[in-house]
């Protein structure tokens, strides 16, 4: 399915693995579903690729969350509907809270070692009624990689879900079982062209390892040494109205300014320049930014006019350094 997703769009740093109703009552044979005559092989199917993958993302960093269903003996809210529920077609109630077929089956249940991403559910959807929307809120994810049982109903319920929620879904096509495998193409079908994006575990491993590899993100400023670190402030902060995020001084004791637009200012500079060029920013109201400058005294470089990115202006600083303010066209 490579032909049909790019995953290099999406930030590790942003994303989860989501692993649903790996439970005894699903999966092992003397589970509800097994003892009920539906066949369970598939879903066993899934431990050795889905063991990988949660190993994998753990390796990463990467949040991995798993939802357990809680059924009651007695649910009363259950009980008030008029035609049967899907659970009056089992040899008993499924996953009753605290028994073992509500239990984690044995290969994977040492892998969920950590309670707090720990997921009770009540119904189909991990996130009706649940702690899960804000789990991922506090963890900061915006992907989810979704794995699990069943296909048709658990699985399917929560990728919709979180589709219309506005999280970026990854179905895991081989770390998902269903039980009806003549359901199976239809549904993912259906996910592909509307819900979520198919992958396999081969393919969201390769994505993983990519994004291990180490890379350079973005430029979180340019340093400039200064002759006079308060006039470089002055016509930086005050002037062009630069903000100011940081003084923490260097550790040999020089100060420094940090500035959110991405400029770091030091001291030890020589007033003879260096090898950059001029310094780019783009800014609202290139216009009024010439005049100031302009009646403050500093030399215009170059006058207000087209450049490549739209109306610009180039000013010198004090120390000399030539700067290129720009305001970007609409598109």
């Amino acid at each position: 399915m490579s032909d049909t997703i790019d995953l290099t769009a999406l930030d590790p740093g942003c994303a989860a693995l989501l692993v649903i109703d790996m439970q005894n009552a699903f999966c092992h044979p003397e589970g509800t579903l097994g003892d009920s005559g539906v066949n369970v092989g598939p879903a066993q199917e899934i431990y050795e690729p889905l063991g990988q993958l949660v190993g994998s993302f753990k390796a990463a960093g990467i949040p991995v969350i798993w939802t357990v269903q809680a059924h009651l003996q007695r649910d009363r809210s259950r009980r008030r509907k008029r035609l049967p529920s899907h659970t009056e077609r089992r040899s008993r109630v499924a996953a009753l809270a605290g028994s073992w077929d509500a239990e984690i089956v044995e290969e994977l249940a040492e892998m969920a070692d950590d309670p707090t991403k720990v997921v009770q559910k009540h119904r189909f959807g991990a996130f009706y009624e649940t702690r899960l929307q804000s789990l991922l809120q506090m963890l900061g994810v915006r992907t989810l990689f979704i794995t699990g049982v069943t296909l048709n109903a658990c699985v399917e319920t929560t990728i919709r879900e979180a589709y219309l929620r506005d999280y970026d879904v990854v179905a895991v096509t081989d770390c998902i079982a269903g039980v009806r495998p003549q359901w199976e193409p239809s549904a993912l079908q259906v996910w592909a062209h509307y819900l979520a994006h198919l992958a396999t575990s081969s393919e969201v491993d390769e994505w993983l390892a990519e994004n291990r590899r180490p890379v350079v993100k973005g430029i979180r400023h340019v340093l400039l040494e200064t002759t006079d670190l308060e006039a470089a402030e002055r016509f930086y902060v005050d002037l062009l109205g630069f903000k100011v995020k940081n003084r923490t001084p260097f550790r040999d004791g020089r100060r420094f300014i940090g500035i959110e637009q991405g400029l770091g200012l030091t001291e030890g500079g020589t007033g003879k320049g260096g090898q950059v060029d001029h310094f780019a920013f783009e800014v609202q109201g290139v216009a009024e930014f010439e005049r100031v400058v302009e009646e403050a005294g500093y030399r215009i470089v170059r006058p207000l006019g087209p450049g490549p990115y739209g109306l610009t202006v180039y000013v010198a600083d004090p120390d000399g350094n030539e700067i290129e303010l720009y305001e970007a066209e609409d598109p």
